[in-house]
This record gives C-alpha cells, sequence and structure tokens, in this order.
C-alpha cells in the first residue's frame, strides 16, 4: 500500500506542478497584452494553503495506518472528478486560465454550459474535490477537516472578488 501511495503523491505534487506551468505560460501572455491581476495578496495566501494542505496530508499520510476501505475509494473517486474537472477548464478557458486572477483588456465571457451549472468550476469541481480526495487516499483526516476550514476562507475571498470583477467586466454575467 505505501508503494501506491507514494506513487500516488508523486503524481499529484506533478499534475500540479504540470498545471502551474501551463498557468504561468497564460499569466505571462496575458500580462503582455495588458492584463490586470486582482487580488494578489489573496492569491498568495491560496497558494501557500494549497502547498500547505498538501504537505499536512502526506505528513499526516506517514503517521496513520491505511486500507483499501470506502474512504479510500471516495478518495480516487473525488480526487478524480478533481483531475478531470481542472483538465476540463483550462481546455474551455484557453489562455485565459491561470491560477491568478487575471483580466485581460479583450477579456471574453466563456458561455459553455459548465459556467452556467457552476458559476466557479475550477473552485467547486476542481479545487474542493481534489484537496478533498487527496485527505481521503492519503488517510489524512485531520488535514480534510482543518486543512479545508482553513482554505474555505481564501477561497470564498477568491470567488467574491472574481464575482465582482467578472460584473464589473460583463454586464450580462
Amino acid at each position: 500500500m505505501i508503494i501506491y501511495l507514494t506513487l500516488f503523491c508523486v503524481f499529484a505534487v506533478l499534475f500540479r506542478v504540470g498545471s502551474l506551468l501551463i498557468s504561468l505560460r497564460h499569466e505571462a501572455a496575458l500580462r503582455k497584452s495588458g492584463a490586470v491581476e486582482i487580488g494578489r495578496k489573496n492569491t498568495t495566501v491560496l497558494a501557500v494553503a494549497h502547498v500547505l494542505y498538501y504537505v499536512c496530508a502526506i505528513i499526516e499520510a506517514a503517521f496513520r495506518p491505511h486500507d483499501a476501505g470506502p474512504a479510500l475509494w471516495l478518495g480516487i473517486l473525488l480526487y478524480l472528478v478533481g483531475t478531470l474537472a481542472l483538465v476540463f477548464v483550462i481546455r474551455l478557458l484557453g489562455p485565459l486560465w491561470t491560477v491568478k486572477l487575471l483580466i485581460a483588456r479583450d477579456h471574453v465571457l466563456v458561455k459553455h454550459p459548465l459556467f452556467r451549472w457552476f458559476r466557479h468550476p475550477n473552485y467547486f469541481l476542481n479545487i474542493l474535490p481534489e484537496l478533498a480526495g487527496l485527505a481521503l487516499i492519503l488517510n489524512a483526516h485531520t488535514t480534510f477537516v482543518v486543512g479545508l476550514a482553513l482554505y474555505a476562507v481564501p477561497l470564498t475571498i477568491r470567488v467574491r472578488q472574481e464575482e465582482a470583477a467578472m460584473r464589473a467586466r460583463f454586464r450580462d454575467y
């Protein structure tokens, strides 16, 4: 079981690093074309919270027994949903997708049905299932409860910032 958990952790970290590299590429292009960043301090808090959540879950996993019980399978399902959602959102938003809140000069409102059904799919279909799934897979119950509660604070701020920015930019938002 330890080998599988180690491989999962390596995959999860590499997947997040890969998404960060995509974000950095998109950010550079957006900034070059005059995009404006909103909520810079909160973005930093979110990034630190994300890294700390992973670190805490991995450390907690090292001190807990693991088995292939229902929590593990629920965690795998949640993590897969989060991962697939991230890939889908990146494809839908294309060069507008970053981990930062950037509004481009020529920003277009993406009207795909996913964004009508879930106002913020990157947060609610990717990040929350990803973090919950990670903790369940690693049997990191303390990280799951405390970490998600703490993460919810900057995430709520981010959602409010994004809502305000989009309403200011688009009348039909």
